[in-house]
């Protein structure tokens, strides 16, 4: 099929992670996959102008509320009961983000991300301490030493912020954010989109 449907996140995010797990059903229906792509959510706030919802929800009690329910109904459709809402919310990602683009060049870029999603979504943990963020990468089988070595090495800092660079000059906003092609869908609700707008253009 024709477009690649491109995919920035932020470990922080748990509507991220909540699409992370979705999105291989997509990729098994449409027979390609999604090209996973970091990008610092922090830095896009700072960038747009944008805030997280836990500060714009917060002086809407109804809207926070119904922003849950709509996260519940998602999860129940989608089967995803390992999720678990993680109590350290909000997590400064800065280390783990730029871990996803250092794990890329070590060639484990997958299992870095299911390691750490897993960690922050499923078991709950607090990934902005060092000492548990290296634990979950040793119980992932991954190379701790390789990531405390090079994680502040400046060509991985310098990847990171390119490709959030990249994010906000394409319009990205907040995350997840998806694009197929030239279109945006931002969300984990806009996802049945996703899928359509690939089909169609698939379809020229």
């Amino acid at each position: 099929m024709g477009q690649r449907i491109e995919f920035y996140f932020d470990f922080g995010s748990p509507n991220a992670y909540l699409a992370y797990k979705v999105m291989p059903e997509i990729e098994a229906r449409l027979g390609t996959r999604c090209e996973l792509k970091p990008a610092l959510l922090g830095g896009i706030f700072k960038a747009t102008g944008n805030q997280s919802p836990a500060v714009t929800l917060a002086g809407v009690p109804a809207k926070a509320a119904y922003e849950q329910r709509e996260s519940q109904r998602f999860i129940q459709r989608h089967g995803l009961t390992q999720f678990r809402f993680n109590p350290a919310f909000p997590i400064n990602t800065l280390q783990m983000m730029r871990g996803a683009m250092l794990a890329r060049r070590l060639g484990v870029f997958e299992a870095y991300v299911a390691a750490v999603y897993a960690g922050m979504w499923e078991q709950a943990l607090n990934l902005g301490e060092a000492a548990v963020f290296h634990a979950v990468l040793n119980a992932a089988g991954l190379p701790t030493s390789e990531f405390e070595a090079h994680i502040a090495d400046p060509d991985v800092k310098t990847a990171l912020i390119a490709s959030t660079e990249e994010a906000v000059a394409r319009g990205v906003f907040g995350s997840p954010t998806f694009f197929v092609g030239d279109e945006m869908f931002f969300g984990k609700d806009r996802l049945r989109d996703v899928e359509e707008e690939y089909v169609r253009q698939a379809a020229k």
